[in-house]
């Protein structure tokens, strides 16, 4: 089993900063793609960006250039840093992996970007 939870998420203005944090079990982090997904209301939801288990990344195109994905395995944590933020990556960001044929998810975190 693995636990994934979420932290971070706020309120900030359009061209401001958050950095979220996915708090996992075990060390799943150092073994395991680690993805933030995104799901903003009456949308789908979307995957943002992945960290490979060797360390590749990859970002959908509308955040590349502002969000950096990192992971520290001491802390068996992955990070999102989201600069640059814009009122449409408001959504409830959350944290995945797969593991052994299953999916694991976190409960999400709000992100609201607005004046």
């Amino acid at each position: 089993q693995v636990h994934l939870r979420e932290s971070g998420g706020g309120l900030v203005q359009p061209g401001g900063s958050l950095k979220l944090s996915c708090a996992a079990s075990g060390s799943i982090v150092s073994i395991s793609n680690m993805d933030w997904y995104r799901q903003a209301p009456g949308k789908e939801r979307e995957r943002v960006a992945t960290i490979s288990s060797t360390g590749l990344r990859n970002f959908t195109d509308s955040v590349k250039g502002r969000f950096t994905i990192s992971r520290d395995h001491r802390m068996n944590a992955v990070y999102l840093q989201m600069n640059s933020l814009k009122p449409e990556d408001t959504a409830v960001y959350s944290c995945h992996t797969r593991w052994r044929g299953n999916d694991f998810w976190g409960r999400g975190t709000q992100v609201t970007v607005s004046s």
